[in-house]
């Protein structure tokens, strides 16, 4: 049986696609905001998962307006440009051909109802690293209060269950001096839905033990509409305890296990290369988005030292002090942590994150001869996107798509798991 399905805040699609794969559910709409992940979305479902009408399932529409995103929104309306929105304020661009008008009623109506809603609001609002970033912890940002919206669409719709995805900041985002978590369980709790008792007991997972090549820690909340069994709490913590682990892997996937197949780039210095931005060489495979970016050669060669230290065993700059040095005597700045890393070849990753899009000094290949951080192609593989997913935008909408997206193998196993909670209810 394949169960219908909705996807909000859906990105480039990495939480959906994992659950297609999982073979056990059918998509029915996703809603995402930003045009280049919309694009994304759209051809991954049209060549990959054969949705010939995608770009009507796909809406490119702010949530925020729930009276259009119900029923619809005439050909002269807007949507809000790839900018982030201040609150309350938006910045417009023309829907173009996503969407098409149609509201979620008109989808939800046509499949005859839908069994799950899946997705999570952005987390930067939430991340600790992004409240450590912004000069009021994060508190003014409109980001704090998007799931507002997500429960809104779990109300209207019904659906037997939920997937709520995000960081484990959540547990201590506090905006308004109220934990977050407490305004999330008292949302849908009023809604009729019940989650797991202890977020941070059950709910906290690690991408690693899903087969993913990198360490990323996340929130996977399942909800669940009480008045379609009896005892919700006991499902939720069978759910944690026992089904989903059954879907852990056996084994550890390593960086190398990743991307050692694909081909070195190697940087191109010459005496007409320009020192300002050293260019590499190109791949000759048909894999898209293996391009490395240009680096200063003041960066070559730091990324090249760095990783000769690993690889050689010397470990002079293993720890965050020693970084932190290098980084003021190279750079002329001091900074509060340190900015560089190398990925180490036998282990799996640090957590990709959308910050890539602007250096990827916490990024750098482990092989010393390529001095050069990862790739978008390499950061979308340590993500456990195939190679056959492709990003369409730019270099820099492309790495912040991968470094937001949930990975499709640790969704793959998270959809299989709650399709056994739907085949108990």
């Amino acid at each position: 049986m394949l169960y219908k399905m909705i996807d909000l805040f859906a990105g480039c699609g990495g939480l959906e696609d994992g659950f297609l794969q999982s073979g056990r559910y059918e998509d029915i709409a996703a809603v995402e905001w930003l045009q280049p992940q919309v694009r994304t979305l759209v051809h991954r479902l049209k060549t990959k998962w054969k949705i010939e009408d995608a770009e009507d399932r796909v809406m490119c529409f702010d949530i925020q307006r729930e009276e259009e995103l119900y029923y619809g929104w005439s050909d002269d309306s807007t949507v809000p440009s790839r900018e982030i929105l201040p609150n309350g304020k938006h910045s417009r661009y023309k829907t173009g051909p996503y969407g098409n008008g149609k509201g979620l009623d008109y989808f939800v109506d046509k499949a005859g109802g839908i069994d799950i809603i899946i997705g999570g609001p952005p987390c930067q609002a939430y991340s600790v690293a992004g409240r450590v970033r912004d000069e009021n912890g994060m508190k003014d940002d409109y980001r704090n209060y998007l799931f507002e919206h997500y429960l809104n669409v779990v109300n209207r719709y019904k659906p037997k269950v939920f997937i709520f995805e995000n960081v484990p900041g959540l547990l201590s985002a506090m905006p308004d001096g109220t934990p977050i978590t407490r305004l999330i369980c008292q949302g849908f709790e009023g809604i009729g839905y019940e989650i797991v008792d202890d977020l941070k007991a059950y709910a906290k997972i690690n991408a690693s033990d899903y087969g993913v090549p990198q360490h990323r820690e996340r929130l996977i909340i399942l909800g669940i509409r009480k008045n379609i069994c009896e005892k919700p709490q006991e499902i939720l913590h069978d759910f944690y305890k026992n089904i989903l682990p059954k879907y852990k892997s056996k084994t550890k996937k390593t960086v190398e296990e990743a991307i050692g197949d694909l081909p070195a780039l190697y940087p191109i210095i010459t005496e007409k290369t320009s020192l300002k931005r050293i260019g590499y060489t190109k791949s000759e495979c048909n894999i898209t988005w293996h391009k490395a970016r240009h680096h200063s050669l003041r960066d070559v060669e730091i990324y090249g030292m760095l990783a000769e230290d690993i690889l050689s065993g010397e470990n002079k700059y293993a720890d965050s002090k020693s970084l932190s040095e290098l980084y003021e005597e190279r750079v002329g700045a001091k900074s509060p942590i340190h900015r560089y890393h190398v990925l180490r070849k036998d282990e799996p990753s640090t957590t990709i994150i959308s910050h890539l899009d602007r250096d990827g000094n916490r990024f750098i290949h482990y092989d010393p001869k390529q001095c050069r951080d990862i790739t978008p192609r390499e950061a979308a593989r340590i993500q456990s996107f195939d190679d056959d997913f492709d990003f369409i935008g730019n270099q820099t909408d492309t790495y912040i798509m991968i470094g937001n997206a949930v990975p499709p193998i640790l969704a793959k196993c998270v959809g299989g798991a709650v399709a056994e909670i739907l085949d108990m209810l």
